[in-house]
């Protein structure tokens, strides 16, 4: 008695066809379409946005190379926890 049945959606659908009309309806379902095909353009899009290389950080390539002068030896690097 809880669930509807497959005759309980078909007397729905026909009580809406009868009070929209198909025309509306077939824009509705177009409109809802076009929706769906903007936000998968969109998210598509959206993700081209994003850089697909990391920047070079020119301080780290500094230390690896040893390229260090004293002066900077003695210095605490500003990115260690303290």
């Amino acid at each position: 008695m809880g669930g509807l049945s497959l005759w309980h959606w078909l007397i729905v659908l026909v009580i809406v066809v009868l009070v929209f009309g198909t025309k509306r309806l077939g824009n509705v379902g177009k409109d809802l379409g076009e929706a769906v095909k903007g936000f998968k353009k969109g998210v598509r899009d959206g993700d081209e946005d994003k850089p697909s290389a990391q920047l070079r950080d020119e301080r780290r390539d500094e230390t690896r190379s040893g390229e260090n002068t004293s002066a900077d030896s003695g210095r605490q690097d500003d990115r260690t926890p303290r």
